[in-house]
């Protein structure tokens, strides 16, 4: 059975030589995954199972120091201002890089698709062209960045850290 349908498994790899701390966060309507944020040691993986309407992005938070007793800390990079391991629906501050996915669009009824889903089709709105204006590196809309965005239909994912890391 087609992965996007029953949801999607994203496994995290650590291929760092140091720990790092992932993040997650649930765009707006979607579930939360089983952890909003989590520590990897160096080597270590961990699974979540996604549902068919997940959308959400992943980070690496790096430089973290966590009290043990209370978890409550801060990260130099990919912070997402919770002070705790866990991001409780705060997304990541710069410096961070993220991925975001979206296992299976509703229907289908996503902001560029069938008819619209080519980069000559679906075009900014006024709003995003403002948004791109004042932050020119950043993704603004759908097909902002043709080297940026990928599809890939009932997939499930790996996302690595320091995937040419020879720890």
């Amino acid at each position: 059975m087609n992965a996007g349908i029953q949801g999607a498994t994203f496994t995290v790899v650590n291929r760092c030589q140091s720990t790092i701390w992932p993040g997650i966060l649930a765009n707006a309507g979607s579930q939360p995954l089983d952890s909003t944020g989590f520590e990897l040691p160096s080597g270590e993986t961990r699974t979540f199972q996604a549902p068919p309407s997940w959308s959400g992005r992943f980070w690496g938070r790096t430089g973290c120091q966590f009290d043990p007793s209370t978890n409550q800390g801060t990260c130099l990079t990919g912070d997402c201002g919770s002070n705790q391991i866990e991001c409780n629906g705060q997304n990541a501050k710069p410096p961070a890089t993220l991925a975001e996915f979206t296992v299976a669009p509703a229907g289908g009824q996503d902001y560029c698709s069938g008819e619209f889903g080519s980069p000559d089709t679906c075009k900014p709105s006024r709003y995003s062209e403002m948004f791109k204006s004042a932050c020119p590196r950043a993704y603004s809309y759908a097909y902002d960045d043709a080297s940026s965005t990928f599809t890939c239909s009932g997939a499930d994912y790996m996302i690595t850290f320091c995937p040419s890391s020879t720890r």
